[in-house]
């Protein structure tokens, strides 16, 4: 079992800047077993969709609406994944999860964090 913890939400004005992290926790089994950690977000009406993953090894992939604006990076010693917001807009606003794909053997299972809340206003 992982656990994910996300923090760093809020309110920002449009133009603005959030940092977001996201903390795994659990036995080392499962630590190790994480192979990749991303964020995705889900805006009132509309189907979670995907933000930005990081491999274990470091490959990253964004959406592309947000390519060029964010940044997600991880610090695999303290197990946790961020996600840097620069030139939010309003259309950004959702609640965003932290996300954790796992591979035990040849069985794979996904992890998610309970939402942090991002506002931008314009």
């Amino acid at each position: 079992q992982v656990q994910l913890v996300e923090s760093g939400g809020g309110l920002v004005q449009a133009g603005g800047s959030l940092r977001l992290s996201c903390a795994a926790s659990g036995s080392s089994f499962s630590i190790v077993s994480i192979m990749s950690m991303g964020w995705y977000r889900q805006a009132p009406g509309k189907q979670r969709e995907l933000v930005a993953t990081i491999t274990r090894q470091g490959t990253t992939n964004y959406t592309d609406s947000v390519k060029g604006r964010f940044t997600i990076s991880r610090d695999n010693a303290k197990n946790t994944v961020y996600l840097q917001m620069n030139g939010l807009k309003p259309e950004d606003t959702a609640v965003y999860y932290c996300n954790a794909q796992s591979k035990y053997g040849s069985a794979y299972r996904a992890y998610w964090g309970q939402g942090t809340q991002v506002t931008v206003s314009s």
